[in-house]
């Protein structure tokens, strides 16, 4: 028997047009107070952000091909998306990512040469989150961060740290991850957890259309928006390509989290314009159209035609596009600067106190690399 075709709908949330015009989606009107509220600083840091972003992304991707990192895992097309998120957070919350949420944590205060470091095989972790505002580390194990991030959330509402209603200190916790890792197991067993113990929690799903070379539409039959209503939370779709809904639409979920009402499901609608990672060749499983579709929808040309007709100057932009310039100039200088960490580090940080394993570990290294001719390295 053929299956019953049916059909599953969810409106998709948007403030600004891909034309760049202010036209909200009916389901946007409730956050065009919070929009118009923000001044031309705020708004104008969006576009920096997400120029500044884009320009190391291209950086990264080159010095790859040049033999310079092993890998890097470009996040070009999904800039809206996560600068407004992550600008809704503040300091007190938690951001757990997944692995190329780069300008994330370049808003939190990381230094954005750990994770060339990272991709380079400088580092044997990356960086410590209490030390770059709460971003904890990227995971290439695809959803296992959402059990991590629900795991600190239900942290939070044991501790009472929210619904407190001190803006100070009720906190909440925000997780990205990708239409890809819906499909795991960890991702569902998350979202269970979290509805159940009613965590101050953020599920920020970048549904880039792509699982590597797996669409979406093999991977649900129903739009991602929903998902979230089957575990019994708030769930909505949002143009993640508009920066300015991304920010309004995560922080009401933030807010809402950190006065203790629960967890929250936004799906992101984006686009990853380039390849999964530089291992990936997409020229294999999408096609040209699919590409100029998404790229006359592009986040930042999107949004600075807005800027231009609210009055930003000419000034502005080639003062961005230098700043971008010079950022990514140093960034690539410091990256090429980087050295392989040290045999110690592999000891070092395992436990937090000295212990007797790590001794007789090292101990035992000692001996094998002595072992060959010319000793240790």
């Amino acid at each position: 028997m053929a299956a019953q075709e049916r059909e599953f709908t969810a409106p998709t949330v948007q403030l600004l047009t891909p034309q760049g015009e202010l036209r909200p989606s009916p389901e946007a009107e409730a956050y065009l107070p919070i929009i118009e509220a923000l001044g031309d600083e705020v708004l104008e840091q969006f576009y920096r952000d997400m120029t500044v972003s884009r320009r190391i992304d291209v950086t990264g991707a080159n010095l790859q091909r040049q033999g310079q990192l092993a890998l890097w895992v470009p996040s070009l097309g999904q800039e809206a998306a996560q600068v407004g998120s992550a600008r809704a957070a503040r300091p007190q919350d938690h951001i757990f990512p997944s692995y190329r949420e780069h300008v994330v944590g370049m808003i939190r205060g990381l230094d954005p040469v750990r994770i060339f470091a990272l991709l380079r095989g400088a580092t044997l972790g990356g960086w410590n989150p209490a030390d770059n505002g709460n971003f904890h580390l990227y995971t290439l194990v695809l959803a296992s961060q959402t059990l991590h991030s629900t795991g600190y959330a239900m942290g939070i509402r044991f501790d009472g740290a929210c619904g407190t209603g001190d803006p100070e200190t009720d906190a909440a916790v925000l997780v990205y991850y990708g239409d890809g890792a819906t499909s795991q197991g960890d991702a569902s067993e998350a979202l269970v957890f979290a509805s159940s113990y009613q965590t101050p929690q953020v599920f920020f799903v970048q549904n880039n259309q792509w699982a590597i070379s797996v669409p979406v539409s093999r991977q649900s039959r129903s739009p991602l928006g929903l998902r979230g209503g089957g575990f019994g939370m708030p769930s909505l779709r949002i143009d993640g390509n508009d920066v300015l809904v991304s920010y309004a639409a995560s922080r009401v979920a933030l807010e809402e989290a950190r006065a203790g009402q629960g967890p929250t499901f936004i799906e992101a609608l984006t686009y990853r314009m380039g390849a999964h990672t530089t291992a990936d060749d997409p020229t294999k499983y999408r096609t040209d159209d699919e590409v100029t579709y998404w790229a006359e929808r592009d986040p930042i040309s999107r949004y600075r035609t807005w800027l231009e007709s609210r009055g930003a100057s000419a000034e502005f932009f080639a003062t961005v596009d230098e700043e971008a310039a010079d950022v990514a100039s140093d960034v690539r200088k410091r990256a090429l600067e980087l050295t392989a960490p040290t045999r110690e580090k592999i000891f070092a940080h395992v436990y937090s106190e000295a212990h007797p394993l790590m001794a007789e570990q090292a101990a035992w290294l000692d001996a094998y690399e002595n072992g060959f001719e010319g000793g240790a390295a």
